[in-house]
């Protein structure tokens, strides 16, 4: 046995009992009110949010908001502007990708985090890769608190999932707001009032 092994070992070996997890009670929330709280918080970290009715909708907005967009990626079927890419797409072949337009399982008020996962998104680089990212999510799968966030992703299976939470950005710097620091500089999140 080698040194690996035997540590791995001995950690296994040395874990303390398992106990059940602890029951929590949280307050109700009235769901209608959850769809502005996240475009509330959204607003506060540098999104944009839109209210919208259908994917024409969505498309018009696109179509005239990412005019300067050279190349357009989308994951969604009913969007019809960009190219659409699959499963087995080279993530090095997204290096020049303008716009980048996902759909997400589901979104949370509290911190306006949308959940992504291998199911939606073909390659996981794309929403980080890419220079402006669109994000659609149904009203009707937008939660109040991460704690139903992880009550609905408990037992899901998935290879890649992620939390995405507004556009990438950074404050290390003399406490000053930067976005774009490391992925998007912007998030827009359309939010499919008639799903």
């Amino acid at each position: 046995m080698n040194s690996r092994d035997k540590i791995l070992e001995a950690v296994k070996s040395s874990q303390p009992d398992q106990r059940p997890l602890p029951q929590l009670q949280f307050e109700s929330y009235n769901t209608t009110d959850a769809p502005t709280a996240f475009a509330n918080v959204l607003g506060t970290i540098g999104g944009a949010t839109h209210f919208v009715n259908s994917y024409d909708e969505i498309e018009e907005i696109i179509c005239a908001e990412y005019t300067h967009a050279k190349r357009i990626i989308t994951v969604c079927s009913q969007i019809k502007t960009g190219e659409v890419i699959s499963s087995d797409i080279d993530p090095h072949s997204l290096e020049d990708v303008d716009l980048a337009i996902i759909e997400a399982h589901f979104g949370v008020a509290e911190n306006a985090a949308l959940w992504v996962t291998d199911a939606l998104v073909p390659e996981r680089v794309l929403p980080f890769i890419t220079q402006q990212l669109a994000v659609i999510v149904k009203k009707e799968d937008i939660l109040f608190t991460m704690h139903q966030a992880y009550e609905r992703i408990g037992n899901m299976d998935y290879g890649f999932a992620t939390f995405i939470a507004g556009p990438s950005k950074t404050a290390d710097i003399e406490q000053s707001l930067v976005l774009g620091a490391h992925g998007p500089k912007t998030m827009r999140v359309f939010i499919l009032l008639n799903a």
